[in-house]
Parts: C-alpha cells; sequence; structure tokens
C-alpha cells in the first residue's frame, strides 16, 4: 500500500460559498458535540519566538495546523503554518499542507460567517481596514454574503506615497479614503483586517448596529480596538473559551475590571444554533476571532475532496 500523501503548496482556488459552508457546518457540529476543538498551545522558543498549534477533530478527521513566528536579527520575523490531517479511522496521514494561504482564507471567511449572523439584511456600507491579501479576501466573502453598494478601504499603503503596485491591488468598485475615520464613518459593516497591535477605530463612534470584526496578529496581546470600549458593543466571539482567554483587548479589559468573560453574548457555534441572544440593535456589535483548529481542519477537508 502506497505511504504517500497529497501535499499541497499552492492552494487550488475555492469558492466562497462553499469554504462558507464548511465553515457553518463545522461550527454547527461542534456545538452539537460532534467536533471537538481543544485550546490552543504555544510552545515558547529557547532565545525568542514560539509555535503555536491549533488542533481539531471533525468527522473521521484529526487536524493540527502549526505556526512557528521566529524572530531574525536584525530582520523580518519568519511566519510559516503547516496543516496536517489525519484520519480517525486508520491513524495514517491524509493530507498535509502549507496553511499560509488556508489561514488567510479560513481567517476572512470566519469573519464573514459572523457578518452573515450579525449584520443588518440590508447592510449596504462597508469599510474595510487594511489592503493586503487578508483584507482582500475579507472583501471577497462579504461580498457573497451581502449586496454592498458602497465599499471603502483604507490603509496606510494607499496614501500619497502608495506605489502603482499598491493601487493597482485595489479591488474593483472600491473607493480608497484618506483615513480610517472616514472609511467607517455611517458603515454598516467595518472590517479589521490589520497586523496592528493598538486601536486603529474608535468602535464607539460607530453607527447602532454596525458591525466589527476583528482578527489576530502576531503582536503579544494585540488589539484593534480600545479594551475599554468593550463596555459600549455587543461583544461576540468565534468560540467562547478561546477568544476570552487569548484575545488581547478582552484579556486586558478583564484584568482592569473593565469587562468580563460574563459578558460575551455569544460565540459562532451558539449564533448558528440560536443558542445566544441577537444584537440588541442599540449599539454597535463587536466580533473578535483568535483562529482555531477547526477553521482549518474544515478547510483542509475541502481540500482533500478536491
Amino acid at each position: 500500500m502506497s505511504t504517500e500523501i497529497p501535499v499541497l503548496e499552492i492552494l487550488p482556488e475555492l469558492p466562497a460559498s462553499r469554504v462558507l459552508n464548511a465553515l457553518r457546518a463545522a461550527f454547527t457540529e461542534l456545538a452539537e458535540g460532534k467536533a471537538a476543538q481543544p485550546p490552543q498551545t504555544v510552545t515558547l522558543l529557547p532565545g525568542g519566538g514560539d509555535v503555536i498549534a491549533y488542533q481539531a477533530v471533525q468527522g473521521d478527521a484529526y487536524g493540527v495546523k502549526v505556526s512557528p513566528y521566529l524572530p531574525q536579527p536584525g530582520g523580518k520575523a519568519v511566519v510559516t503554518a503547516w496543516t496536517l490531517l489525519l484520519s480517525t479511522r486508520t491513524g495514517r496521514p491524509l493530507l498535509l499542507c502549507d496553511a499560509g494561504a488556508l489561514t488567510v482564507e479560513r481567517t476572512a471567511a470566519t469573519s464573514v460567517l459572523a457578518v452573515d449572523e450579525l449584520a443588518r439584511p440590508d447592510a449596504a456600507t462597508l469599510a474595510v481596514i487594511g489592503s493586503g491579501p487578508v483584507a482582500r479576501a475579507h472583501l471577497r466573502y462579504a461580498r457573497a454574503v451581502r449586496d454592498f453598494t458602497s465599499v471603502r478601504m483604507y490603509s496606510p499603503s494607499l496614501t500619497a506615497s502608495a506605489t502603482p503596485e499598491d493601487t493597482a491591488a485595489v479591488p474593483e468598485g472600491v473607493t480608497v479614503t484618506g483615513s480610517a475615520e472616514e472609511a467607517v464613518a455611517g458603515a454598516d459593516v467595518v472590517l479589521l483586517c490589520t497586523s496592528a497591535a493598538r486601536p486603529v477605530i474608535d468602535v464607539t463612534g460607530l453607527r447602532p448596529g454596525a458591525v466589527v470584526t476583528s482578527i489576530s496578529t502576531n503582536a503579544p496581546r494585540a488589539h484593534e480596538i480600545d479594551p475599554r470600549a468593550l463596555a459600549a458593543v455587543d461583544v461576540y466571539g468565534d468560540h467562547r473559551p478561546t477568544v476570552t482567554t487569548t484575545a488581547g483587548e478582552m484579556t486586558i479589559a478583564a484584568e482592569q475590571g473593565l469587562w468580563s468573560a460574563a459578558d460575551l453574548r455569544g460565540d459562532l457555534p451558539e449564533l448558528l444554533t440560536g443558542a445566544c441572544p441577537a444584537p440588541t440593535g442599540d449599539r454597535p456589535v463587536f466580533f473578535r476571532s483568535v483562529g482555531l483548529g477547526i477553521e482549518d481542519v474544515a478547510i483542509a477537508r475541502l481540500l482533500l475532496a478536491r
């Protein structure tokens, strides 16, 4: 019997609808106890850096993504990611995948799955903060769940010093603004897609019912909004046990007595099964994701099926 397994170093294109449906099924199975999501683990490396392991079980597959963060003397840190899928029936490896592109897709799709559950059906104005691959992926998925008539984007790389390559990467139908404040003014949905370790917008100044999503970065205790703002918004996360102990703004706010894990209104498994309250509608909504193994496994299974 052959011992060869598929090794993917380039991610094939996957339709947004298929990715969103795969994640919707995975989080629903997690709510029903048909999937397992252990906490992520961080191994600190002697001399600096770390390796984060994201594990999960869905169906007859166990998956683990390992993501090293390797600081380099006088240069940019090396960040890689690899996902391994194993059969829980035979114990044999099924797939090894360079998870760089996979992480971009599952991060964006998870944010937008939350948008689909939390945003008003008639949401028409979208703001994207960031312009890199993660931001463009967020925009692609967002357009799959709402018919946005106005899309604005802000990134420092798209200011007056932008190169022709920077401006050429701006998706069609997107208006570039001169500031984050201009981009988010009056927006129904705001997608924060930065590597910032400090707040990039004032979430409390958004219109009632506006949905803001935020992602993780490698910076310690990174947060794209002010931790003090959590008390003034409806807060949701990707997975309750993980996000409340990992997300920078949540841990900081909890330490300062400004917010607690009990204030989290719901997570994706609960939203998808109706086990948590909907947004109040009278203040902004904040959704925070930290990245989960179940997301990696769901998309790796899609890749395996191809």
